[in-house]
């Protein structure tokens, strides 16, 4: 059976998570998502979207240790599981097999990629 395949935003976050190694919780994973993907991104919809991921067995989180910026609580922490990488890399090869045979999408500038 293949792996489960996350929906677009899951794949989004799940990405961000795994560039963030260890270091991912809410706010830095909507950073993340904000930079490389040049859009706004509302901060509820990653919090909700990684307890969703969680649930599936796509990211596990822990309990930092309390921090003096955050007036002494901790943050939760994800990383992403086998699972979840398993779930991104099978959506990519899907999508490969979508774009194989059709023409290199065009740059901004309208040359071609």
């Amino acid at each position: 059976m293949p792996p489960q395949r996350p929906g677009d935003f899951e794949q989004q976050v799940l990405l961000a998570v795994w560039r963030l190694e260890g270091a991912a919780y809410g706010a830095s994973v909507r950073d993340e998502l904000e930079e490389r993907t040049g859009a706004g991104v509302a901060q509820g919809a990653v919090y909700t979207t990684l307890i969703r991921l969680e649930k599936k067995g796509f990211v596990q989180s822990r309990l930092s240790d309390p921090t003096p910026v955050r007036g002494g609580k901790a943050k939760r922490l994800f990383r992403i599981t086998a699972e979840g990488r398993a779930g991104v890399q099978e959506v990519r090869r899907a999508m490969d097999r979508l774009w194989e045979g059709l023409p290199a999408p065009e740059s901004p500038t309208g040359d071609s990629v």
